[in-house]
């Protein structure tokens, strides 16, 4: 899922400052998985804001509205005619989401409410760590299916490193070295001479074919 994080409450209320009425629009995806953007934090955004608003001596009116999914256009169709009467549209969605819906959403402004942090997984409850870069070439069935673009703090696509140490990283001692947490699964599954394959390093500069991706499924359109 994609994980993202609300932007500091002092950097929302500046962004909003010039209006008087705003639209608070959720989404039901990932962001309500990681506990950042569904209609929980849309309703205590919203009080909060009124309420900052009014010790300032001010008025914010804040209309609420969460919808399935922000990065799917079916689902933008409500969004208009509810921000009509709105200066602005702030939107707890990922990046993806906060661009849709400006591009569906003419004349009023969509602006961020959280951080778009990494594409991860929930090791636990609170608790989200990055497991992909969505690099457009997944090498993860001769890695044992971890990711060395994500977990390997160099990205090196053969190593490890000369900077690990006893399993750990040389960026922390904390972070767990990714290549170790490589070979120790090609181990598990007796598959070490996976490792051995001296790997090709990704041509950055053509994965992205000159611009935005894009993944045309014609069956589906």
């Amino acid at each position: 899922m994609i994980v993202a994080e609300q932007k500091p409450f002092r950097e929302i209320e500046e962004r909003l400052a010039p209006f008087d009425r705003v639209l608070l629009l959720g989404c039901k995806g990932c962001v309500t998985v990681c506990g950042a953007g569904g209609a929980k934090e849309v309703g205590i955004l919203a009080a909060a804001l009124k309420l900052g608003r009014a010790e300032r001596g001010g008025e914010l009116e804040v209309e609420e509205l969460t919808v399935e999914r922000q990065c799917d256009p079916e689902y933008l169709e409500v969004v208009a005619a509810r921000a009509e009467a709105c200066g602005a549209i702030l939107s707890l969605a990922c990046g993806a989401g906060v661009q849709l819906a400006a591009e569906r959403t003419r004349g009023i402004p969509v602006l961020p409410a959280l951080n778009t942090v990494f594409i991860g997984v929930a090791e636990r409850a609170g608790r989200y760590a990055e497991r992909c870069q969505a690099c457009g070439s997944c090498k993860l069935h001769r890695t044992g299916g971890i990711c060395p673009v994500a977990r390997c703090s160099k990205s090196m696509m053969n190593g490890p490193c000369g900077g690990s140490s006893q399993g750990k990283c040389e960026v922390s001692p904390e972070v767990p070295c990714g290549w170790q947490l490589i070979i120790d699964k090609l181990e598990e599954l007796g598959r070490m001479d996976l490792f051995d394959e001296i790997a090709e390093e990704p041509d950055w500069s053509s994965s992205r074919d000159g611009g935005p991706r894009k993944v045309v499924r014609g069956d589906l359109e």
